[in-house]
């Protein structure tokens, strides 16, 4: 929509329309696009094109509408010349997204704090209590110089304060497993609260509206929320998925998952929580609540925040928003992720959830250095981890494609947490190394023997036994364990993440390795083997050696971390072509267009642009003929609007060409639906203008146009790089209007090629 506010103070359909929808009244909204309903029919992801058909063409993703990037940044140029003559106006446009990003990393910190404070808590209640303070965990309560015991040759180091809920080896596992029962129902329970149903509108064969149906089913509080948040910033719509809800029930149910002991962390959810702090935040703020555009960048900034505060790693925050998160990041973006990335761990540093003071989350010191002979360790580190990444993702694709179409599975996903928990809890709990929650286990597996404030704990007494066949047994054990329950409960519809259980995972294979390499801290192979494993499982790079050193305090390492990440993305490239993040967009049924990688796709292919001209019958239903005057009749547009709500796409529109074929404009189906149902807005006897009238502000009469004989890799840069909801294409030479391509047509070209 190329018009400025001026233009809609002195247009009196402008004037009428109200930022609000009611889907059963078929109105659109444009305020707050993330976290209200829309309109869209719902279409299953399998279901093939109907172009010959009376209802035209159905594409799949129905239930998501996208944004226009470049619409958005020519309304906002409109909005700041509208204010370029007050200059106070002009200082505090420019510091609002810098206000924003300090709120964002404050609000992030806090919630976090809580989270940390509530998991640390509800973990060690699995284990006994502290009887000087029964909301304290052992840590806290052991903190005082207190004799430490040691419950035979298990790894549960406790002092006199903590109270064990029995001596009895058996009834203390009992305990333990139905505190991560009970954990696991609680967790699942709360998320089922955030189930939802994008809205969708059936229509019968005449296009006549009728009742609103139930669109696709969404948990919007489960999983990590990362590829969801990858899928709104590459411009599509989720509804409801920022609200101040999800983010209470993600905080809530991450505490109680986390506290299970199952193969799950944290991390994720904070980056869904971190974004769910940035758009309340930014919705204050009419620059960001009201552009699409502005309010992604404010998103890619708020999810710097999530990674900072979930390690303590304000750079790898930033970095992993720019590397994995972001499609969209330029420098004053960076910048303000800089600030907000900065604030939250300034702030959840003097909150000192952990007690220490300290914001490292596992802070080694070596003291030693590593010798050349040492890079072919860890190389086979990137190797192994490359394969457990690799093998971590073609399973899990085929468990939650397979294992989760079961009914009973499906329409029960608690009882699936349940029996995922009890089976967690059944083969970790004999394990001494993995009884422990995620990342306690990798702080653990990085202690340094060589101290003798070390020597007492359970790993170092281990390793210093003459014997250490079952502790070799332990760690082989602990890796193909976490590798299993990692696969078959990453996707529980409960707050969740991966990071964690991969680090852990290579933690242990790391200390397994370094058992064999004499004059060094096996602690540095667990080190560089948990990178290693993450990297196979994510393909994160240099975000992920960021977020090691930072870590760590290992600045030292910086190179074997490097040449493990490096080894282990290779590897597991060969074996999986996408990251687990990807995979799960896959498996949710998200659209999400990456410019880069759907440019490696079409290059092979040697296309062009005509293969995405929609079929006849699709273009005879989206086209308008418009005379010299663009006038055209009320009940045509009635008709055109039907059909269009007929196919289901909501980002569809009507493409206004003269009787030669030749472009006068794109009107879009939201802003027509609009027009159409506002008592009043058009006469239904004159004929409607669309180049003069009060349909005029609405009609785009520039739109960005493509020849059908040009490169697929044009239409890729055009929507990747400008943020494009559709692009008209024109016949080469004559200019004749020949189709329309949508950003679900792209994405679904492109999904089609992938597989």
């Amino acid at each position: 929509m190329h018009s400025c506010d001026g233009e809609h103070e002195h247009t009196p359909l402008l004037g009428l329309r109200v930022v609000r929808l009611n889907h059963q009244a078929g109105r659109l909204s444009t305020e707050h696009e993330d976290s209200r309903p829309i309109i869209t029919s719902h279409v299953s992801k399998d279901e093939e094109p109907l172009g010959a058909t009376a209802v035209g063409e159905r594409l799949p993703y129905n239930d998501y509408t996208t944004i226009d990037w470049l619409h958005d940044l020519v309304k906002d140029s409109f909005r700041r010349r509208a204010i370029k003559d007050n200059r106070w106006r002009v200082a505090w446009d420019a510091s609002q997204g810098w206000f924003a990003a300090a709120l964002i990393g404050i609000f992030t910190a806090c919630v976090a704090y809580l989270v940390d404070i509530g998991t640390s808590s509800l973990s060690d209640l699995k284990l006994g209590y502290c009887k000087s303070s029964y909301l304290s965990n052992r840590e806290a309560c052991c903190s005082e110089k207190r004799p430490l015991l040691s419950i035979g040759h298990e790894s549960v180091k406790t002092c006199e304060a903590w109270m064990l809920w029995s001596g009895s080896h058996d009834t203390r596992f009992v305990v333990y497993v139905s505190f991560a029962l009970l954990f696991a129902i609680i967790a699942g329970s709360v998320t089922m609260t955030t189930k939802s149903n994008l809205p969708a509108v059936q229509s019968d064969d005449d296009g006549h509206d009728q009742a609103p149906a139930v669109g696709k089913k969404i948990y919007m509080a489960a999983g990590s929320g990362i590829p969801e948040i990858k899928t709104i910033l590459s411009g599509f719509v989720i509804p409801n998925f920022l609200d101040f809800k999800v983010l209470a029930v993600k905080a809530i149910g991450a505490t109680f998952a986390v506290s299970t002991g199952m193969c799950l962390g944290k991390e994720g959810p904070f980056v869904h929580i971190s974004t769910c702090a940035g758009y309340l935040v930014a919705s204050l703020f009419p620059k960001y609540r009201n552009n699409g555009r502005n309010m992604r960048e404010i998103l890619s900034v708020a999810c710097s925040a999530g990674l900072s505060v979930a390690f303590g790693a304000p750079i790898g925050g930033v970095l992993f928003s720019y590397e994995e998160i972001s499609t969209y990041f330029p420098r004053k973006v960076m910048w303000r992720a800089f600030l907000c990335s900065l604030t939250a761990a300034v702030v959840l540093k003097a909150l000192n959830p952990t007690g220490n003071g300290k914001l490292v989350l596992f802070e080694t010191n070596y003291g030693v250095d590593y010798n050349p002979i040492h890079y072919l360790a860890f190389v086979l580190l990137g190797i192994v981890g490359g394969i457990f990444g690799g093998l971590f993702c073609k399973a899990n694709y085929l468990w939650a494609i397979h294992f989760r179409k079961y009914s009973l599975i499906k329409n029960y996903p608690v009882f699936e947490l349940a029996l995922v928990a009890v089976v967690t809890a059944l083969l970790q709990y004999p394990n001494p190394l993995t009884r422990e929650p995620g990342d306690i286990i990798i702080k653990n597996l990085l202690v340094d023997c060589r101290s003798s404030a070390t020597a007492s704990q359970w790993v170092c007494e281990r390793e210093a036994e003459a014997d250490k066949t079952m502790y070799h047994f332990y760690l082989v054990y602990g890796t193909i364990v976490k590798l299993f329950l990692t696969i078959i409960t990453f996707g529980c519809k409960v707050p969740s993440g991966v990071i964690i259980p991969a680090l852990d995972a290579g933690a242990l294979c790391g200390r397994l390795l370094g058992q064999l390499i004499q004059h060094n801290s096996p602690g540095i192979f667990a080190m560089v083997g948990a990178a290693a494993f993450l990297a196979g499982v994510s393909r994160m790079t240099v975000s992920l050696a960021v977020v090691m050193f930072e870590l760590t305090g290992e600045v030292g390492y910086i190179p074997p971390f490097m040449i493990a990440i490096l080894v282990a993305k290779w590897v597991a490239d060969a074996l999986s072509s996408e990251g687990v993040y990807d995979l799960a967009q896959t498996v949710l049924g998200h659209p999400f267009l990456d410019p880069d990688h759907a440019l490696s796709l079409v290059r092979m292919t040697e296309s062009l642009v005509e293969e995405l001209i929609p079929p006849a019958q699709t273009m005879a239903e989206i086209t308008v003929i418009i005379g010299p005057e663009g006038r055209v009749s009320k009940n045509l547009l009635s008709k055109k609007l039907s059909q269009l709500k007929a196919r289901g796409l909501m980002d569809a529109g009507l493409v206004l060409v003269d009787e030669h074929h030749m472009l006068h404009g794109y009107l879009a189906q939201g802003e027509l639906d609009f027009a159409i149902s506002e008592a009043g807005a058009l006469p239904d006897g004159d004929p409607v203008n669309l180049i003069h009238g009060p349909l005029a502000a609405f009609v785009d009469r520039t739109p960005l146009t493509i020849s059908a004989k040009a490169p697929m890799e044009y239409a890729v840069e055009m929507f990747g790089k400008l943020g494009l909801r559709y692009l008209v294409v024109v016949e080469e030479g004559s200019s004749k209007v020949l189709g329309v391509i949508i950003k679900k047509r792209l994405v679904l070209y492109l999904e089609k090629l992938q597989h």
